[in-house]
């Protein structure tokens, strides 16, 4: 299936955005750990990502199917580490050549019982949950944060609690900074001992309700349109969103700044705005904040910036290889990336003509469809194939787009 988006003169409106597919996640963990029911957490996602969890978590089945919700199998892998039962998670092709091994490994040290059903280092895995003694664990820092949140999470069931020491570079740093916000707002003991050093007492979690707050991931798009649209009068008022938000993308209004987008904060969330672009070139590490670097790589080809953005070698383990995917892509609409050396990518602002309307490859991949159809401001006319894979993480995308005037059109 294709859609095809023709993009509006003007942006005006209000967009009710998903909930936060992170902490939603992370809530369910710590809730179940806690007692909570899923009911007590108010304005829970209803991405693919967040039902999966909510589904197993449920019904507790013997086998447990995440499909191609990585979040989802990274926190559940934990969580069964330390639940009683015995338990196999599995997932979609592409989910069972996702490594895990990292994981499995730093579980395996505290003490958990987890095989590996077929290939070593990847899902399926069985999983015999018991209580586990924790202790102290050292882990490189570059890994996925979900790895490190993950083992974070399931920490104060520990017996000694956790010590972890990260080494190297740590990627990602804010996804653990929110980890440890959530945990403490259910009574959890833990945070940085240095600067690199975690510790999680042994502290059980409080039983309480707790409400998400909107995805800033998601709004990154509305930031995205709102630097391409020609509409100099341009105003998308975005509810839910908090000013101090434990989401590291909430970043996102800051790296927005100086390619024209004013954020103002109410009471009743953020409204976006338009001002004079003041930015010639781009040059930003985002090893902080890797589910951003699509909507900025985009957004930067289309304003016709030169970028080198560094920090992106977790782009290659996520749904797709996101750096590969995003050189194929941009070469559609006339702009050659250059990959280097699997951590960055560099663009020189020259653009080739390109005939036709461009029809985008998604890739299974929710973020670039999201971060790609946008680009249909600058183009007038872009094609979107697959486009059912925002469900992942933001189910309504395409009719909040057309809600603010864009034409979507299916083919």
């Amino acid at each position: 299936m294709q859609i095809e988006l023709q993009a509006p003169a003007q942006l005006r409106g209000v967009v009710v955005l998903p909930a936060s597919k992170s902490l939603s996640n992370r809530a369910l963990v710590i809730g179940a750990l806690a007692g909570v029911d899923a009911v007590l957490i108010g304005n829970l996602s209803d991405c693919d990502d967040t039902r999966v969890m909510r589904s197993w978590l449920a019904e507790r089945p013997a086998v447990v199917d995440i499909g191609a919700a990585g979040t989802a199998m990274r926190f559940s892998t934990a969580l069964m580490a330390v639940s009683q039962g015995e338990r196999v998670i599995t997932g979609s092709e592409r989910m069972r050549h996702r490594p895990i091994r990292v994981l499995v490994d730093a579980l395996r040290t505290l003490g958990a019982d987890i095989r590996y059903v077929g290939e070593e280092g990847f899902p399926p895995l069985r999983i015999v949950g018991k209580t586990l003694g924790g202790g102290q664990l050292s882990l490189p820092g570059h890994v996925s944060s979900q790895f490190i949140s993950a083992l974070l999470m399931v920490a104060p069931t520990m017996g000694e609690g956790l010590a972890l020491t990260l080494t190297g570079d740590i990627v990602s740093r804010p996804y653990i900074d929110m980890t440890l916000g959530l945990m403490a707002q259910f009574g959890a003991q833990a945070g940085w001992t240095g600067r690199d050093t975690l510790c999680v007492q042994p502290v059980p979690y409080q039983r309480r309700a707790w409400q998400v707050e909107n995805d800033w991931s998601a709004a990154s798009y509305w930031y995205e349109m709102m630097a391409l649209t020609p509409d100099t009068g341009a105003e998308v008022w975005l509810p839910g969103l908090l000013e101090d938000s434990l989401q590291g993308d909430s970043h996102v209004r800051r790296l927005f700044e100086p390619l024209g987008v004013r954020t103002e904060f109410g009471p009743q969330g953020a409204r976006l705005t338009k001002t004079t672009p003041t930015a010639e070139t781009l040059a930003l590490d985002l090893v902080a904040c890797p589910d951003l670097a699509q909507t900025l790589v985009a957004t930067a080809c289309m304003m016709g910036l030169p970028f080198r953005f560094t920090g992106l070698q977790s782009l290659r383990i996520k749904e797709t290889d996101r750096l590969a995917a995003l050189c194929a892509e941009l070469a559609k609409l006339g702009c050659a990336l250059r990959e280097v050396d699997g951590r960055a990518l560099e663009w020189d602002g020259l653009t080739s003509p390109t005939h036709g309307v461009p029809a985008i490859s998604t890739y299974d991949d929710h973020r670039m469809a999201m971060a790609l159809a946008p680009c249909a401001l600058k183009r007038g006319t872009l094609r979107i194939r697959d486009p059912h894979v925002v469900t992942k993480s933001y189910p309504k995308f395409w009719a909040d787009l057309s809600q603010v005037g864009f034409s979507v059109r299916p083919l």
